[in-house]
């Protein structure tokens, strides 16, 4: 895989820690971003009468999440140079699946080894007080929780660097990020 990887900052965690709203907040200040796969899909398949939705057919979310990750670190190539911020990476649909439980086909590890991105991670904790749930977003808190943990544990096992986001109001998190992205060692 292309190694100029560096530059690509994956934000992960639960649902409902706040990691959409600081990927528009970074958009706004004219970074480069990639939108999270699993809300977009859950409107497509809602949209069309799809069965590729978290509570109906798990296996196939996560393989068109896996799907949209990968498009997103290749058209991210594109973009020019400096920081780009991916609102989750491929290593989410490995924790995805061990979180519910279902085996994870090879070539989703394989995936989540192969397609990488900057040694730091940042992880949205869970955070009760802003945590809520719509028609998209279906899990409960204790869900959410579990999601943090298993993605999480996904990648310390590829080898990356978990920079929690302080709880903190967005533009905070925000300088926080960018504080973090420029330091050496990214």
């Amino acid at each position: 895989m292309q190694n100029d990887c560096g530059r690509f900052f994956v934000l992960t965690g639960g649902p409902g820690s706040g990691k959409t709203t600081l990927i528009e907040a970074l958009r706004a200040q004219g970074f480069a971003t990639a939108p999270e796969a699993g809300r977009g899909i859950i409107r497509d398949q809602m949209a069309i009468g799809g069965p590729a939705l978290p509570w109906q057919d798990r296996a196939l979310f996560a393989e068109l999440m896996l799907s949209w990750e990968l498009r997103s670190w290749h058209a991210a190539h594109a973009e020019p140079p400096g920081p780009i911020f991916f609102d989750r990476g491929a290593p989410d649909s490995v924790g995805y699946l061990r979180l519910c439980g279902l085996p994870v086909p090879d070539h989703l590890t394989s995936a989540a080894r192969k397609f990488r991105y900057a040694r730091r991670v940042f992880v949205a904790p869970p955070w009760p007080e802003i945590f809520t749930q719509d028609e998209e977003r279906k899990q409960t808190l204790d869900e959410a929780e579990r999601t943090f943990r298993s993605v999480t544990g996904v990648y310390v096992e590829l080898g990356y660097e978990l920079v929690p986001l302080p709880l903190a109001p967005v533009e905070e998190r925000l300088r926080f990020v960018i504080d973090q992205t420029a330091s050496p060692g990214t």
